[in-house]
């Protein structure tokens, strides 16, 4: 499979950069379902079926699953949107300097989407039925919580026994074995506006009330137990010289077990329960979308697994814990062996520096399809 994919890594380059030339953002229905017919045209013409799961706002989710297949008993996870407006492609497109490429999307994660394809070629090319085994799944708006995907993800989930999850690797190659859990949550003050020259003492400080709130927030957070709170975005009041009557901040909470959510929500509905300027008015709204990914024995069991998978091809695997959110944590709450970071290797993804290392697309497409290989064939159940 290696030959077959060195062979084929100019045509994987070819195929990353028309995809990255392609705008995706979440909330760019037209990009993502552009990119989403590429990939079912691609997966179709490997003997796939491909389910397109129509959305209306959003872009359309796709189920692959191959036409002879029977229960497949491995789930990849793969994302098509990217954070990126539109326009973004055109501003900063595709282009190569050195070992890396860079542009909107290249490796979180339309170099992985690519991988996974050509895994799936190797595996076909070399006569290894074990592609068979596979459901791959591909949303139109992970980076945006899957609010539309989510259910989809965890019905297509909970008749497989491993959960393989494409982000990209680390920076230093690093295969990701737990993710903290992540909520958003927003409180709204309501007051009363007076002119602050006039008669400021008729006026109730929503901004001021907000300002108490804030700081009792981020007094949750101890990093010693992976919690974090933090008050990322504020607005609120109409002009210098009015007393504001309303004012909201968005909150982004952290978790690294899923016994603390509980916590930190009581918490969160305590400090909003009282008010220290009178006559304002305080709610909450929002929730934990995304349970912790953690680590646990079927995670170790399939991670030794993929080591020893590395070790077969030449690749040192190291396995790290992350604070950002994917679509692992759905899968591993649900008690499936899941492993995340088997795209290829990069770095600064959601920002205009974004690149991925050229060298690793041929390295990290094989060491997925032997995995899949390794995981259908082995006789010892986890």
């Amino acid at each position: 499979m290696e030959s077959f994919l060195k062979k084929h890594q100019p045509e994987m380059l070819k195929m990353i950069e028309k995809l990255v030339n392609i705008d995706s953002g979440s909330y760019y229905k037209q990009g993502v379902d552009q990119i989403g017919q590429i990939l079912k045209d691609s997966y179709e013409q490997l003997g796939y079926q491909v389910k397109v799961d129509n959305q209306n706002k959003l872009g359309n989710h796709l189920i692959i699953q191959y036409a002879e297949a029977k229960e497949p008993q491995i789930l990849v996870l793969a994302h098509m949107d990217t954070v990126f407006p539109e326009g973004t492609a055109k501003e900063r497109s595709f282009r190569i300097e050195g070992n890396r490429a860079y542009g909107p999307g290249v490796i979180d994660m339309k170099s992985s989407l690519v991988t996974l394809l050509f895994a799936i070629k190797a595996l076909q090319h070399n006569g290894d039925q074990s592609f068979k085994n596979v459901k791959i799944m591909i949303n139109s708006d992970e980076e945006i919580g899957s609010l539309t995907s989510r259910k989809l993800i965890e019905r297509e989930a909970v008749s497989t026994q491993y959960a393989l999850v494409m982000e990209p690797a680390r920076k230093d190659g690093s295969l990701v074995s737990s993710r903290r859990g992540k909520g958003n949550y927003t409180i709204i003050v309501e007051g009363k506006a007076a002119h602050s020259g006039i008669e400021p003492e008729k006026g109730r400080s929503a901004i001021e009330e907000l300002a108490h709130k804030i700081i009792q927030l981020h007094e949750l957070t101890d990093h010693d137990k992976g919690i974090s709170v933090n008050v990322g975005l504020i607005e609120g009041g109409s002009s210098a010289n009015t007393v504001s009557d309303h004012a909201e901040a968005q909150i982004d909470v952290r978790i690294s077990e899923m016994e603390q959510a509980e916590i930190i929500e009581e918490k969160l509905e305590e400090i909003c329960s009282t008010t220290d300027v009178s006559g304002t008015r305080v709610s909450l709204e929002g929730e934990i979308n995304r349970p912790p990914m953690e680590k646990n024995k079927k995670t170790n069991a399939l991670l030794r697994i993929i080591q020893d998978v590395g070790d077969e091809i030449g690749v040192e695997i190291e396995d790290t814990a992350t604070g950002g959110g994917s679509d692992a944590s759905f899968t591993s709450a649900l008690g499936i062996a899941t492993i995340d970071g088997l795209g290829p290797v990069g770095g600064n993804a959601h920002s205009d520096k974004e690149y991925l290392e050229i060298p690793s697309l041929t390295e990290r497409s094989l060491l997925l399809a032997t995995i899949i290989s390794r995981l259908t064939y082995m006789n010892d159940n986890m």
